[in-house]
């Protein structure tokens, strides 16, 4: 009886998912119609996010309907948009950023040195002024601002500065 025990094929537990793989490899595997930013997978013509780890999901994606279109849009107008993920967008810093923060930090360190109130910034002159003459001093915030964010690190570099003229 033994001998005609029917047993069951044994379980296949794989997953049909690529474990390894990263977006970069997909883009070498595709071609110029995807690109990697931030370590997911966009495709170039589509402006879309697509999962790198199923190889069915970017052909299936690269044979719609919605995909030609857009790419024949895309091919006509010539012109590369490439969506950037948030973090990459956040962490830009431009000239036009860096030079705000030290128009503020030279605001403040002006204020300090000749015994100018940080509230005297608030007023209506000193603001039109600011705007009128001054690149980016429309940029200045009001004075709560500029006592909670610029103020501590102009202390900081004072101090460090006299500190160091002491030794």
């Amino acid at each position: 009886m033994e001998r005609f025990v029917v047993t069951a094929p044994p379980a296949r537990n794989r997953s049909k998912t690529a474990l390894y793989v990263t977006p970069l490899d997909r883009v070498t595997e595709f071609g110029g119609e995807l690109h990697e930013d931030g370590g997911k997978l966009f495709c170039t013509s589509c402006n879309v996010v697509l999962n790198h780890v199923r190889k069915s999901a970017i052909s299936d994606h690269l044979k719609s309907k919605t995909h030609t279109k857009r790419k024949a849009e895309f091919e006509e107008q010539n012109v590369r948009k490439k969506q950037r993920p948030l973090t990459a967008s956040l962490q830009c810093n431009s000239t036009a950023q860096t030079e705000k923060v030290s128009v503020i930090q030279d605001f403040v360190k002006m204020c300090l040195e000749a015994n100018i109130p940080l509230e005297k910034a608030d007023h209506p002159a000193v603001r039109a002024f600011l705007t009128r003459h001054v690149k980016n001093g429309g940029s200045i915030p009001k004075s709560d601002q500029l006592r909670r964010a610029y103020l501590p690190d102009g202390y900081e570099n004072e101090n460090q500065l006299l500190n160091s003229q002491d030794c």
